[in-house]
């Protein structure tokens, strides 16, 4: 359907404050927005800030930002409105108050009288406020489909074994089994709500050609049509929070094509045990990398915290091979530079997708949440590595040495490089198929209403 079909439809977005909801809600607003959709995308401020200077010129006159003011709690000032850099003591906090957002949130609704609501999981109280305003309500899940799937068959069927054993927690991430079996009912609850209110469908990160049998099992769990979008990459163009006098880019150009590793975690904060490890590992592998470290909020790296945590004369002994950025890296502009050869990664579900849309194969280093069974996935697919921690869960930088080299330079590691390399003319080579049909549900959604 063309664009001019689609001006008169105007979409409320209600992402989850976590920036790796929120990134790929955007994508998804400029995809729409290309096809004549109008977007509203609302979130706290603290939020919309790490997003607003990458909505410029014809953009910012169809996707507009919208303040969600969330209540007073003690202990949450304004600005830990977000996930990022939110100490993990306060992020009970934060979802509490994000649920008291209603009034603020149905007055938004009232005011702008959207044709449609898309919303996040974790927010199934959305499509309510929606529905008595007469507004149809659709779920955006910013996880893989595996993930979704295996989650959703612990709720619905714990007695019973998922059906793809390639996909499971290992022994020492049986917490994380834990979480999802004796996860509070209300939780639980919500998460499935949240799917059954959604209208007629759910849309979903990804796409048929990884994760078609995982699609259509949830599909068949809740008889609801999960339609992927497609990866939602950001475009790897230059961003002003670039530290140019960090001198990344021209230190990359200077190495060897494929030779580099990007060894990015996400937003998690490392304990001082894995700093030592990976440290380890990156220094007796000889391959060159871009390490990027986080620290919580208030810790300041640039008082001496970094070569505190760091073994001493790490920095020394790997001299020019190796660079530390500090709590933020432009990770699609590196990942899509040609001297990267290898993406060392947490396996959250949007660094995951970055890494095949660039052809990078991933050294998998999975830790919370998501991330071990999109590691597994990863390795299903054929498209990367996992370095699997002892029975302790303790990571060895022996292991992570042996197959970083394995997978950046090693003969046994040749099928892996190709398999990510074909995913990558893969991804090319499909375009905006999955956007199309999601803009054909969309508008038939919203004429129907």
């Amino acid at each position: 359907m063309g664009a001019e079909k689609n001006q008169s439809i105007r979409v409320l977005m209600l992402p989850w404050l976590v920036y790796g909801h929120i990134s790929p809600y955007l994508e998804l607003a400029k995809k729409l927005t290309s096809r004549g959709f109008s977007i509203y995308l609302c979130s706290t401020p603290a939020t919309l800030r790490c997003i607003d200077k990458k909505i410029t010129g014809k953009l910012s006159q169809s996707i507009k930002l919208v303040p969600l003011f969330l209540p007073p709690l003690p202990g949450l000032l304004p600005e830990l409105h977000t996930t990022n850099g939110l100490p993990s003591h306060l992020m009970p906090t934060l979802k509490a108050a994000s649920d008291l957002s209603v009034n603020d949130f149905s007055n938004i609704l009232k005011q702008l009288k959207p044709d449609l609501l898309i919303y996040d999981v974790v927010q199934p109280w959305a499509p309510l406020v929606a529905k008595e305003l007469n507004i149809p309500a659709v779920e955006f899940i910013t996880s893989s489909s595996t993930m979704t799937a295996f989650m959703f068959h612990c709720f619905r069927k714990p007695w019973i074994e998922f059906p793809f054993p390639n996909i499971y927690f290992r022994d020492y991430e049986y917490s994380e089994m834990k979480r999802l079996l004796e996860c509070d009912p209300k939780e639980r609850d919500g998460a499935c709500e949240g799917v059954e209110r959604s209208c007629e469908i759910v849309l979903v990160k990804g796409f048929r050609d990884t994760e078609g049998k995982y699609i259509d099992y949830v599909t068949s769990l809740f008889g609801k049509k999960f339609i992927p979008v497609g990866p939602l990459v950001q475009e790897p163009i230059p961003d002003e929070k670039e530290d140019e006098s960090s001198g990344i880019f021209s230190w990359l150009d200077m190495k060897e094509r494929k030779s580099t590793v990007l060894f990015h975690l996400g937003v998690s904060f490392l304990t001082k045990e894995d700093m030592d490890e990976i440290a380890y590992g990156l220094e007796v592998s000889n391959i060159n990398f871009i390490w990027v470290v986080r620290f919580p909020k208030g810790a300041n790296g640039h008082n001496g915290l970094l070569e505190k945590t760091l073994p001493r004369g790490f920095l020394e002994r790997v001299g020019d091979r190796g660079k530390i950025l500090e709590g933020w890296a432009p990770q699609t502009r590196i990942l899509g530079h040609e001297n990267i050869g290898g993406f060392v990664s947490h396996c959250g579900w949007n660094s995951v997708i970055e890494s095949m849309n660039f052809g990078v194969p991933i050294i998998a280093v999975p830790i919370h949440h998501d991330q071990p069974v999109n590691a597994r996935l990863v390795e299903e697919v054929g498209v990367g590595v996992e370095v699997v921690r002892d029975s302790n869960k303790r990571l060895s930088g022996e292991r992570l040495a042996a197959v970083i080299e394995q997978v950046v330079m090693e003969d046994c590691g040749e099928v892996v490089r190709q398999k990510a390399a074909e995913m990558r003319e893969k991804l090319k080579s499909k375009g905006d198929e999955e956007i199309d049909v999601v803009v054909k549900e969309l508008v038939t959604l919203c004429n129907n209403s």
